[in-house]
């Protein structure tokens, strides 16, 4: 979702979900229905299963697609239900966060079943929320979790203000009218007056092709969770905390403290704000190789020094 707003930090003059990459469209069987991904095939590696955030797809990780492959990583990007390929029930409450993460973990046990290597996952933004209670209720199927641009419990800030808009526009215009009020808004925005315009229509389509009932069960899930960050820890299992060095959901500062509580490592995207996938493809990259390689490794001194110095 676009906000209004903008960084020296940030952001590139091309949002990159059009990048060009090999793989194939598939579906996964998903609790409501079949659910559309991304597939780089079989490798004799390790998988990844990647989740995207609310209003996202499995585009906003294409940049990371091919490079990932060619590093011996079969790559799996989801759109959820509801979301841009994956049909959804019209119910807003079979959105929850748990129904959601009952779908990743379906997927990953077919993931599982193709693969006797490790099998790594990555939730954005919202994703991070479902991925999450999916490594919760099935914490020994994941050899680790990358969490992208996500927070410890609920949303907060501008972009919370925002969805609470969302339910009177759906009610007034459905998505059409969600979408004319979200462009009116990026009018004032330079990152979406960046953003080429075949990308900009690629994301009008996208946006357009989600489920209402989708939209609001979403906002209304990313409005209510809980912090389960101390659950998390508990499971053992190894997680990676990144996300752009001027994150406009979750606050940086925010995300820090979570790492901190989770024992960690922290990765901090320069150039990036709440989409390092799309914003700094190359240093996201080398975030998630170097995690996915030794997963229970400790942060070394150098990450630490790189990290500090990009604050």
């Amino acid at each position: 979702m676009v906000l209004p707003g903008g960084s020296e930090h940030t952001a590139p003059h091309d949002l990159r979900q059009l990048a060009a990459h090999e793989a194939v469209p598939v579906t996964f069987r998903g609790g409501s229905g079949p659910l559309a991904a991304l597939d780089t095939g079989p490798a004799d590696g390790s998988t990844a299963l990647l989740v995207a955030g609310f209003t996202g797809s499995k585009e906003d990780f294409a940049p990371l697609l091919s490079p990932l492959a060619d590093a011996g990583v079969r790559v799996v990007a989801l759109d959820q239900r509801g979301q841009f390929e994956s049909p959804g029930p019209d119910d807003p409450a079979r959105y929850s966060v748990a129904e959601l993460a009952a779908d990743v973990v379906a997927v990953s046990r077919q993931l599982r079943e193709q693969s006797s290597g490790p099998l790594h996952l990555l939730g954005h933004s919202f994703g991070g929320l479902v991925a999450r209670a999916a490594v919760l209720a099935e914490p020994t199927l994941f050899d680790s979790l990358a969490l992208l641009g996500s927070g410890p419990g609920a949303l907060t800030g501008p972009r919370a203000e925002l969805l609470d808009h969302l339910s009177p526009l759906l009610d007034a215009g459905g998505v059409q009218l969600v979408n004319d009020t979200l462009e009116q808004l990026a009018m004032t925005d330079p990152r979406a007056q960046a953003v080429p315009a075949p990308t900009a229509e690629f994301l009008r389509r996208r946006f357009l092709a989600n489920s209402a009932a989708g939209l609001r069960g979403m906002a209304d899930a990313m409005l209510a969770e809980p912090d389960r960050v101390a659950e998390l820890a508990a499971t053992g299992v190894p997680v990676l905390v990144a996300h752009g060095i001027a994150d406009d959901a979750w606050s940086p500062t925010v995300q820090a403290e979570m790492a901190r509580r989770l024992g960690a490592r922290h990765e901090v995207v320069p150039q990036a704000v709440h989409s390092p996938a799309i914003e700094n493809p190359g240093r996201t990259l080398q975030a998630l190789l170097s995690f996915w390689a030794d997963p229970a490794a400790s942060v070394s001194a150098a990450a630490d020094e790189q990290n500090e110095a990009v604050r």
